[in-house]
């Protein structure tokens, strides 16, 4: 026989000669006492081995959440090798606890699958990459098709909603785009006004503020807000409708969910991140402007040196980078509110992903611009 001592209470080993084992609980198991009794009773059911374990709980004075543990961890012990289990004489208090946790018990999760190897996780994820690539040039086609079934009949198109979301994606941008594209030129025209000064070329700042807005960061900029305030917008609604079976709805009723609810977003969005893309420019050229002025620079030179440096070429390339970039962003934001699942983290799930890779189609459209601009020599 062995017993272990506890702070409030014992636990005793009786075993026999048929292979059975009773283990007395003696006093309280709570979360002070049951840690010594429970590697006791682990060290006694592993030496003995026995086919039929016995709890003997006539003398158990108290028993929480600990102590239920303990009880349906040698229960569990004894399943696991197909061996007899038995509780005799608990309390019926502590007999309706155990039940508790016992119903928990059952829905123990099931043990993780061993890890991938590193060969099997990128050709994975180079699955998921490949099936996401085929979703987005199918909904590509049906946009495509959608548009031009709007620019042949513009009755199709719902043009309320249409100007309610360009007051949403692109009036409610300005003074968050505003303030960005002005602190971007002060910011630029300080940083550069440094090293230039070493050559005496402070004057040249305002030659790289305007190529540098007007060109490459004032449609850039424009798309990135865009991104995080439109892109993912569009994602939430459309989410929350997919969840709440509003689009199984249109579909029943026969109407296209691209067409009545993509095309809106996708024309609002076009129509407005070119103004917004100038706007951000002339905001940062401003920036640029207060520098060179706190240089020592007149207006009318820094003005002189920007209509130098910029030419129609310049802004009519960057319209059309804005051009692009409203496309992108919108149609990315409506495809993952489109592919939004059921649950109840699915819509912060669409609205991540439809940032995450609005910002990774901008790069790359931006990355393809500007191989375009320098094979045509712009």
């Amino acid at each position: 026989m062995r017993s272990s001592v506890t702070a409030q209470g014992v636990l005793v080993g009786h075993p026999s000669q048929n292979g059975a084992l009773t283990l007395s609980l003696i006093g309280a198991l709570d979360t002070t006492s049951t840690g010594q009794a429970w590697r006791e009773a682990l060290r006694l059911v592993n030496c003995h081995q026995p086919s039929r374990l016995i709890v003997d709980a006539s003398r158990l004075t108290y028993c929480d959440g600990a102590g239920a543990a303990l009880l349906l961890e040698l229960r569990h012990y004894q399943q696991s090798r197909r061996q007899t289990y038995e509780i005799r004489s608990l309390n019926p208090a502590y007999q309706a606890l155990l039940d508790l946790y016992a119903r928990w018990e059952s829905h123990r999760p099931e043990p993780l699958p061993p890890a991938d190897s590193p060969v099997a996780q990128i050709g994975r994820a180079t699955s998921a990459i490949g099936k996401d690539l085929r979703v987005l040039i199918a909904f590509v086609g049906q946009l495509s098709t959608a548009l031009a079934k709007s620019a042949r009949r513009p009755s199709l198109v719902r043009w309320k909603d249409a100007f309610l979301t360009a007051e949403l994606a692109g009036v409610n941008a300005l003074p968050i785009l505003s303030l960005l594209g002005f602190l971007l030129g002060l910011i630029m025209a300080f940083q550069s006004a440094i090293p230039m000064r070493q050559f005496g070329a402070d004057i040249y700042v305002a030659n790289l503020i305007g190529l540098s807005m007007v060109r490459e960061l004032g449609p850039l900029l424009t798309a990135i807000v865009l991104a995080g305030r439109s892109a993912s917008a569009f994602a939430a609604e459309l989410g929350t409708m997919k969840v709440s079976e509003e689009l199984d709805a249109l579909t029943t009723m026969g109407l296209e969910p691209v067409g009545f609810l993509v095309v809106p977003r996708v024309i609002a969005a076009v129509a407005m991140t070119p103004l917004l893309s100038v706007f951000a420019s002339l905001l940062g050229l401003l920036g640029g402007a207060v520098v060179m002025l706190s240089l020592g620079f007149p207006l009318v030179t820094y003005l002189i040196q920007v209509k130098s440096a910029v030419t129609a070429g310049d802004l009519i390339g960057g319209l059309g980078k804005s051009f692009v970039f409203g496309i992108v962003v919108a149609a990315i934001g409506c495809l993952r509110g489109l592919q939004t699942k059921s649950g109840a983290g699915a819509v912060g799930e669409s609205t991540t992903r439809a940032v995450v890779s609005g910002l990774v189609l901008i790069t790359i459209v931006d990355g393809v611009f500007a191989v375009v601009f320098y094979c045509l020599g712009i």
